[in-house]
């Protein structure tokens, strides 16, 4: 079995500012109000979350502690065409919801105390969560945290580094039926078979750009320990298996064709579990904001960086004749 390696993996101890608790009495003390309510700022408007969610917790501050959406900086990408075609439209979306449309991500900051970055290109991420950090702002990091490994991992340094909490998921972590499984109602998990649509991008490594879907919902029923990783790629599908340290199975189905549709199977000790439907953005949206109250992450982050480092293996297997390849530990 190769051995596929990493510089600069972080420990567990560095990823415990994932959780962190500290410094809440300061971030609160910062945190001012706007007609009563809490200010977040987008940044990106090239993927329809973030109207989804100015929609959702402008529509409905109450439901949403008392949040709102009050400013949004466009960009986003500039170079992904099925993302940038959508920056206009989603400007005069938001704009129907009270959102300011800022000129730069600085100008941005000055207005609100936490923020949602919904850029659709993860290779962006970094660069802009590293000034989000700076100004000492709480962050919700949407789907996919980097697109690398590498990005992943400055991520969490500079959060550390900063002493500013953040937490990047997909929504299907939410869908139907998982969170009995998270809480342990069935026993534990001894397997998982998940599917989700899977479409590639060239702009980034196949499963950063939308199959990370379906292996947000496999680390979050099966937690961190996967030690190698398999991958059968087809036009159309992939396959990818995933061995844990403790000898379970984890696999996710990605798809291309047919109609596009997510779910899953988890076998538990005291029950086979399946997945139910996309229960939308209203499950993650309450994690994102319970999160800017309390600043504890709704997850471990070890998670997160551990599904890093699941695609980019994912990517070193294909391109090795679908070999199993080990994760650096």
């Amino acid at each position: 079995m190769r051995t596929f390696n990493r510089r600069d993996f972080l420990g567990a101890s560095s990823l415990a500012l994932f959780t962190l608790a500290a410094n809440h009495s300061a971030f609160a003390a910062t945190s001012a109000l706007t007609n009563g309510s809490k200010r977040i700022g987008i940044i990106g408007l090239d993927t329809s979350h973030a109207v989804a969610f100015a929609k959702a917790i402008n529509g409905d501050p109450q439901k949403y502690r008392n949040f709102k959406i009050v400013a949004a900086y466009p960009y986003g990408t500039k170079t992904i065409p099925s993302a940038t075609d959508r920056i206009p439209k989603y400007i005069e979306q938001v704009k129907t919801y009270g959102v300011e449309i800022t000129k730069s991500i600085k100008e941005l900051l000055d207005k609100v105390d936490y923020v949602m970055l919904e850029t659709n290109d993860g290779r962006l991420h970094l660069e802009q969560a590293r000034e989000v950090f700076k100004a000492k702002k709480p962050v919700f990091i949407d789907k996919p945290l980097a697109a690398s490994y590498a990005d992943a991992a400055e991520i969490f340094k500079l959060s550390e580094q900063y002493k500013v909490p953040f937490f990047s998921s997909s929504s299907l972590r939410y869908i139907d039926g998982m969170q009995d499984v998270i809480d342990g109602k069935h026993g534990k998990v001894l397997g998982a078979d998940v599917y989700s649509p899977a479409h590639l991008d060239p702009s980034h490594p196949d499963f950063f750009w939308y199959g990370i879907h379906g292996v947000e919902m496999l680390f979050a029923a099966m937690g961190t320990g996967c030690k190698s990783v398999s991958r059968t790629h087809m036009p159309d599908t992939d396959i990818i298996v995933g061995v844990w340290e403790d000898g379970r199975i984890g696999t996710v189905r990605g798809t291309r064709n047919g109609k596009a549709a997510y779910g899953g199977t988890i076998y538990c000790e005291k029950a086979t579990v399946q997945l139910g439907g996309f229960k939308g953005y209203n499950p993650l949206l309450d994690k994102i904001v319970e999160f800017f109250d309390t600043k504890v992450a709704p997850f471990d982050g070890k998670e997160t960086l551990e599904i890093c480092s699941f695609i980019e293996t994912a990517d070193v297997s294909k391109h090795s004749n679908g070999r199993s390849i080990e994760l650096v530990k």
